[in-house]
């Protein structure tokens, strides 16, 4: 009896140590996915991201730049309300890899922009987009729902966590993807043929790259991801499904809540890329300075989120975080509409990038905490409410690419200001009901 117990004394260490390598085995795999994830959609949006900047700019005849992405966003908007249900068929990394290719036709159309070329490349990324991104919040919330499983570690934390560096490597897109551009259209080679094609052609090389990378991806099933399913399902039970993804998210209280700040958080960032650029960056720096301060902008953006990330650990820090960016925001609006204008000197210069970096602090403050927000409410319909994120922001960006060209510049800063508090109203209503509601006795 006593050998017996000697045996199982011997023998605990190494059970115990064969646990240990499971569990950290376990942990890599969830961060390494993580990593990747973050990475590939880094080397995909750094091409896009400045790609889309440009548009406006480069493909100035009858407005095809400003026109094409309006068009995109517009097929965002229609295809986010059957994205849920596209990723639930396809499983998520079956859908972030698919929708890298709408991404790369795009840029490819690019190489000779032409209404034949712009037009279709743009209805075909309203569909990759949507599947791509309710993809990438489903598979980031389900990996960090695993994580925190795995390790008994506090959800909202994880969650908050994984979208910091998720959202710190994607918004480094901007600063990576306009330093490219940057260097390539350099001495006022913007409007060439040669400088133009290789410049797309870097990016259609980094695309295919991240599309690659995206391969390495493990499978995920939790979450509410089913995966793949029979080809035999029935069409009334893929349309109840349909209905379900996009009316049921509308019918709480809480999405209805949040919207405002979704549409928001869309708007600014049309803003940024449709109207900043065009009225403050260019006239002060030149169409080769837009490279230049949407890298500052990407940079703070960067920062920012990868900072947010770290101080998510649940609502109430979400609240206050929230709250900060908005505030910045808030401040370049209204320096925008009372104070700003263009000045010559080390000021002229100074000041554009300045409120790129405000707007960047911004963007990266919303972006973190809308996802972690999302993954903590809607644990059970993840796919439903990452659908909602996008129709909104979609619809909300293909809103200002098609009013832009009617309205001032003081118009579109005094409709961003009404925009803004408007989402901080129903954010702070939301914030209090919650907080009411954890704080009441069952």
């Amino acid at each position: 009896m006593a050998s017996m117990d000697n045996n199982r004394d011997e023998e605990e260490p190494f059970v115990a140590a064969a646990a240990s390598v499971d569990n950290s085995e376990t942990l890599r795999n969830h961060t390494k996915d993580i990593h990747i994830l973050s990475s590939a959609f880094l080397l995909i949006f750094l091409a896009y991201g400045a790609a889309q900047n440009l548009e406006t700019t480069l493909n100035t005849k009858d407005d095809m730049g400003t026109i094409s992405l309006g068009i995109l966003y517009v097929s965002f908007t229609f295809f986010s309300l059957i994205a849920s249900s596209a990723v639930r068929f396809m499983g998520s990394k079956n859908a972030v890899l698919l929708g890298t290719s709408g991404y790369w036709l795009f840029i490819a159309a690019n190489l000779k922009p032409t209404w034949y070329t712009m037009v279709p490349a743009s209805l075909y990324l309203g569909f990759a987009a949507s599947v791509i991104w309710v993809g990438q919040g489903t598979y980031l919330t389900s990996t960090a729902r695993s994580q925190a499983r795995d390790y008994h570690l506090h959800e909202g934390t994880v969650i908050g966590n994984f979208n910091g560096e998720f959202w710190g490597m994607f918004a480094g897109h901007q600063f990576v993807g306009n330093l490219i551009s940057l260097a390539i259209l350099r001495n006022g080679t913007e409007g060439s043929t040669s400088g133009t094609t290789l410049l797309f052609t870097v990016f259609l090389c980094s695309m295919s790259l991240g599309t690659v990378l995206m391969c390495f991806l493990s499978k995920r099933v939790d979450g509410g991801e089913e995966g793949p399913k029979d080809s035999s399902v029935s069409l009334c039970s893929s349309l109840t499904s349909l209905s379900k993804s996009v009316i049921t998210p509308l019918l709480d209280v809480r999405m209805l809540l949040i919207i405002p700040l979704i549409a928001y958080s869309g708007l600014q960032q049309a803003f940024v890329w449709a109207e900043f650029t065009k009225e403050i960056v260019t006239p002060a720096l030149g169409v080769s300075g837009v490279g230049g301060s949407m890298a500052v902008y990407g940079a703070f953006d960067t920062i920012c989120s990868l900072t947010a990330g770290r101080l998510t650990s649940g609502i109430f820090s979400i609240t206050w975080i929230v709250s900060a960016g908005l505030f910045l925001q808030a401040v370049v609006f209204l320096w925008i509409l009372l104070k700003y204008s263009l000045t010559s000197g080390v000021l002229g210069i100074v000041y554009p990038l300045l409120m790129a970096a405000m707007l960047g602090i911004g963007d990266g403050v919303i972006n973190t905490q809308l996802s972690a927000l999302l993954g903590i409410l809607f644990k059970h319909d993840t796919e439903g409410a990452f659908a909602q994120l996008k129709v909104w922001q979609s619809a909300s960006i293909a809103v200002v690419f098609f009013i832009n060209p009617y309205m001032s510049l003081q118009v579109m800063v005094a409709i961003m200001l009404a925009a803004l508090f408007v989402a901080a109203g129903g954010f702070l209503v939301l914030s209090l009901r919650i907080e009411k509601a954890f704080s009441s006795p069952s």
